[in-house]
């Protein structure tokens, strides 16, 4: 593989005081930037963060795009961009070390975008729920017929070029961030694939997949996300 170029880390979260530490202990040591967006917790998931080493920005208003449009803003405040950004979920769900893994078809200069797929690796049992697997077929499913987009999963952890980001302009606020960035990406005719990458249960509960608002409210959103864009 290639040279590593400048790679920053965006990871929305919200009370995740218990975890956030072993995600950030576990980003490779190459990585510039570790930047988590603090989603307005009650916790001490920023003075835990901040004590592993991330860059600490706080968004006041809830929503998982919004945290990464917040974390987007800071990079783009400095004097040096990034390459590549990587999203990961601050809950230790995902496997941090496979990031190696993830970005290594972009550095091969065979992709602009790559979906960690857990549809595609090893999924500890009881990691994701029925609802999580059935909404991740169906939207999937949805995208291939509707938008000839090919994907396995919606996977949050995902690399993706920096400046191919920038142009996708994404502005989804919430549950609807990760399906408009790979609407958006086939659209504008991004290069994207999937690697498969392993997935464990999270450490506490989750706030989409943990409740029946939750649930029923991310699959809202990401079925009006593929006709939205239609």
């Amino acid at each position: 593989m290639k040279s590593i170029p400048i790679v920053d880390v965006i990871i929305p979260a919200f009370n995740e005081e218990k975890s956030i530490s072993k995600v950030i202990h576990d980003i490779p040591d190459w990585v510039r930037n570790i930047v988590v967006a603090n989603n307005n917790s009650t916790d001490q998931t920023a003075k835990v963060a901040e004590a592993a080493g991330a860059k600490v920005v706080f968004e006041g208003q809830k929503g998982y795009g919004k945290a990464c449009l917040t974390a987007m803003a800071w990079i783009k405040s400095q004097e040096v961009q990034p390459e590549i950004v990587v999203f990961l979920d601050g809950d230790y769900s995902d496997y941090p070390e496979e990031m190696t893994d993830l970005i290594a078809p972009i550095l091969e200069d065979k992709a602009d975008m790559v979906i960690g797929s857990r549809a595609l690796g090893e999924r500890e049992r009881g990691s994701m729920t029925l609802p999580q697997v059935f909404g991740n077929w169906l939207a999937t499913t949805m995208m291939k017929y509707i938008q000839g987009a090919k994907f396995s999963d919606l996977g949050p952890f995902r690399a993706i070029v920096w400046n191919k980001l920038l142009n996708l302009n994404m502005v989804d606020q919430n549950y609807g961030w990760t399906i408009e960035m790979q609407i958006k990406a086939h659209k504008a005719g991004l290069r994207y694939m999937e690697v498969p990458v392993n997935y464990r249960k999270r450490i506490g509960v989750s706030k989409v997949s943990g409740t029946v608002k939750g649930v029923f409210g991310a699959g809202y959103k990401i079925i009006l996300t593929i006709f939205k864009y239609w």
